[in-house]
């Protein structure tokens, strides 16, 4: 039986972050992915925004992380040779009964040490953006966009380059505590995305990976022994744990949507707009990206849906982002629009409840060896170098 130092299972912006970090102070370390190439779901399918630190409460790992990933990523981005862009973003009042809830987003902000913030008025906003309507706008200069798919791919590059091993078409099927380590099921050589067809844009094509779907019969398993087991499965994080005896979590999927404005209409959009967030915690709300490739896209929307990989049944119409656009965008036409890609969110919220979960980064309280990254959602890609420190020193004390 094959010995490890350190396995992560999952291959998205957080588990090759994560293998990046690690592999510069341990040998023998691999990525179990079960797609056939990095970062396939929520990693690559979200809007590729690079977050502040304004929308999470003070204190949390998501604010702290977002706030540290945040400098980590455009440091690394620049290193790496990574698209990327620093755009800053107006988060719009579009009506004045917002604009105390816009002040509160801004003591947030400010409570969480986000510098350079500030509260614009009309004018201001029509400078920066001349077809927005809003009556006030959080300017929040240190937000930027990123190409998601090639920033994952740095950092499993780098950890590759570190002696890192990353297998593709592996999927963990059993995890079974052992002396001093974990054992660990692995089916290898299945490929468990045969994918379905998505409306997609030339731009999105570049940076988004298609959805998974259908399962073939070419496997084989195998099973090695791991000294740190590292859960960073994205909206699998659930099933990974439940494996180990773990059923603390349960993530349910939630569906965020794209459409893309096609046309002279992109020129309506300079840079990142967004409303306010959603009162209930689901969204931070559909809103306007510039992207690295000076496409518009308009999303993503939020809705929860049953099946972990139900990227595209009954999806919204042209005309349903249309009426959400024009809240701040009053001059789109639903023929401006077309549909784009979709993605899942691993909430830790039920539908039936309100609130933003905070991530989960935890040891296993009955598998020391085992680490839990569990409802790793937005701004799971911008604090993804900040967890991979803090996991590298939980994986310090583990192998000690």
């Amino acid at each position: 039986m094959d010995e490890v130092n350190i396995l992560i299972i999952g291959g998205g912006i957080v588990g090759c972050a994560i293998a990046a970090e690690v592999s510069k102070q341990w040998q023998d370390v691999f990525v179990a992915e079960r797609f056939p190439r990095v970062g396939m779901a929520t990693s690559t399918r979200n809007s590729g925004v690079i977050h502040s630190g304004i929308y999470y409460s003070s204190g949390s790992l998501k604010a702290r992380h977002c706030l540290q990933g945040n400098a980590l990523t455009f440091d690394f981005c620049e290193k790496h040779n990574v698209p990327y862009r620093r755009t800053g973003k107006l988060v719009v009042a579009a009506e004045t009964h917002e604009q105390a809830a816009l002040e509160a987003l801004y003591q947030r902000g400010q409570e969480n040490g986000v510098d350079g913030l500030r509260l614009i008025g009309p004018a201001e906003i029509r400078e920066r953006e001349p077809h927005i309507a809003g009556v006030a706008a959080l300017d929040v200069p240190s937000t930027g966009i990123v190409s998601a798919e090639e920033l994952v791919r740095a950092y499993a590059r780098v950890a590759v380059e570190q002696s890192a091993h990353i297998v593709t078409h592996a999927e963990v099927v059993s995890l079974e505590p052992a002396s001093n380590a974990i054992r660990v099921g692995i089916r290898v050589g299945e490929d468990v995305s045969t994918q379905t067809k998505t409306s997609r844009t030339e731009s999105s094509s570049r940076g988004i990976a298609s959805a998974p779907a259908e399962q073939d019969e070419t496997a084989s398993q195998e099973t090695i022994e791991a000294r740190c087991v590292i859960n960073a499965a994205g909206l699998y994080a659930d099933d990974v744990a439940a494996l180990i005896g773990n059923h603390s979590w349960k993530i349910y999927p939630v569906r965020g949507e794209y459409c893309e404005v096609r046309g002279p209409r992109r020129s309506l959009i300079n840079g990142l707009v967004y409303p306010l967030p959603h009162a209930d915690g689901l969204s931070l709300g559909m809103h306007f990206t510039k992207t690295i490739w000076d496409t518009v896209l308009i999303g993503p929307t939020a809705r929860y849906v049953k099946e972990k990989d139900d990227y595209e049944r009954d999806r919204l119409t042209v005309s349903d982002f249309a009426d959400g656009a024009r809240i701040l965008v009053p001059e789109i036409t639903d023929d401006d629009l077309q549909l784009a890609y979709s993605g899942l969110r691993p909430k830790l919220v039920p539908p039936d409840q309100h609130g933003m979960a905070d991530f989960v980064i935890e040891r296993d309280a009955r598998v020391p060896q085992m680490i839990h990254l569990v409802g790793m959602e937005s701004p799971g890609l911008t604090a993804a170098p900040s967890v991979a420190h803090q996991v590298a020193g939980m994986v310090g004390e583990i192998l000690a």
